[in-house]
């Protein structure tokens, strides 16, 4: 690319709204502290949960908003696992089946989160943990569980117009 290319090019947006939020969310589930220091297994399937599981705590968080909110970050989410699976080599036959194995998944873990973070009792976060992230060889699923509801805490004490626009604080 010439010089001159360069100086007049645009400068890439940043990302606003419910794309900024999309992003927050992909930067926290790819933390190193789920990985080295909670367990999680640095696989692809690991790393999946940890955005579905992340996905799943904004998603409830934003029910508390317009409901149009969460529906364009399900969105986010379908499109971006679209591009992953395409990226992976799954061919265009097979990628609405896989998107609909991934989006059930999603709202399974909204659910067996959601149960686990209203109760008052750490061992249902926890079964839900261990039903939902690939944790490494031995590892526990209580780091895990309690980085999540520290993340459903500060999600719950944000103000709807940050988290809106992905200033999401950790």
């Amino acid at each position: 690319m010439s010089l001159f290319s360069r100086l007049f090019r645009p400068k890439p947006m940043e990302p606003t709204g419910i794309s900024a939020l999309w992003h927050r969310t992909i930067a926290i589930a790819r933390e190193p502290e789920w990985y080295a220091n909670a367990g999680v297994a640095d696989t692809i399937e690991g790393r999946f949960d940890m955005v579905s599981a992340v996905t799943a705590l904004v998603l409830i968080r934003l029910e508390s908003t317009d409901p149009k909110n969460g529906v364009a970050l399900t969105e986010m989410f379908i499109t971006d696992m679209d591009g992953q699976l395409r990226e992976e080599g799954v061919g265009d036959l097979m990628v609405g089946k896989h998107i609909g194995k991934l989006v059930s998944a999603l709202g399974g873990r909204i659910a067996a989160y959601r149960e686990g973070l209203e109760s008052a009792d750490d061992a249902l976060l926890e079964q839900a943990v261990d039903r939902n992230v690939t944790l490494l060889d031995g590892a526990a699923p209580a780091p895990v569980a309690q980085r999540l509801r520290a993340l459903s805490a500060d999600l719950a004490a944000m103000d709807d117009g940050d988290i809106l626009e992905g200033r999401v604080m950790r």
